[in-house]
């Protein structure tokens, strides 16, 4: 996996309680954007944050701040957790957005 400014990496990363999301430069080195259920941002839409319902709306929410960065393409990342459950709910939440990968 590699991540460019055209096409940044999009690694993912799950707790028991949280989940993480990171948009990666791995050309220029540099986080160009992170959230998690963890962050006063997510609160707001909801309270739960270790389910595959927040884990979907982390993934909308992701892909509409990269789309406001006019960020149209991403590398997704898994990080070595199985492509299920609230891993696969991140990736299909950031697709319906309008993220491709």
């Amino acid at each position: 996996m590699y991540g460019t400014s055209e096409r940044p990496r999009m690694s993912v990363y799950r707790s028991l309680k949280h989940f993480y999301v990171q948009l990666i430069d791995d050309s220029a080195n540099r986080t160009i954007m992170g959230i998690s259920t963890a962050s006063s941002e997510f609160a707001e839409k909801t309270d739960k944050t270790g389910n595959v319902e927040a884990a979907r709306k982390l993934g909308e929410l992701v892909a509409e701040k990269a789309l406001e960065k006019n960020i149209k393409q991403i590398v997704f990342d898994r990080n070595g957790f199985l492509y299920h459950g609230r891993v696969k709910a991140v990736a299909e939440g950031a697709r319906d957005k309008g993220l491709k990968f």
